[in-house]
């Protein structure tokens, strides 16, 4: 089992940043990828980056490509997201996943994760 609790969400300015948190508990954090996603009201959940187990593989949705940037820390059992040059389509729920099956890859699949955090609202607005 894996619990995963999300903070750091709020509001922001379009062009502001936010840094969300993502922090893990209960299975060995550095043996498995993690990743976020997002769901915008009336939409699907969607995949926004992942890194692999070790941090040394990143990816990242064409969307947020060169303006949001995954990281994690093993010691502290924690993965953020760094946001910057945030735009109004960037609102929504925000989830952390971990995919403890995965084979030492990180996956932007939905699918492939296997726990997830409970969300943090991210809303980019004048």
């Amino acid at each position: 089992q894996v619990q995963l609790v999300e903070s750091g969400g709020g509001l922001v300015q379009p062009v502001g940043s936010l840094r969300l948190s993502c922090a893990a508990s209960g299975r060995t954090f550095s043996v498995y990828a993690m990743g976020w996603f997002r769901q915008a009201p009336g939409k699907g959940r969607e995949f926004v980056a992942a890194i692999s187990r070790s941090g040394g593989n990143e990816y990242y949705a064409d969307s947020v490509r060169d303006r949001f940037t995954i990281s994690r820390d093993n010691a502290k059992t924690t993965v953020y997201l760094q946001m910057n040059s945030l735009k109004p389509g960037d609102t929504g729920i925000y989830y952390c996943a971990a995919d403890v099956y995965d084979g030492g890859y990180a996956s932007a699949f939905l699918a492939a994760y296997d726990y997830w955090g409970q969300g943090t609202q991210v809303t980019v607005s004048s």
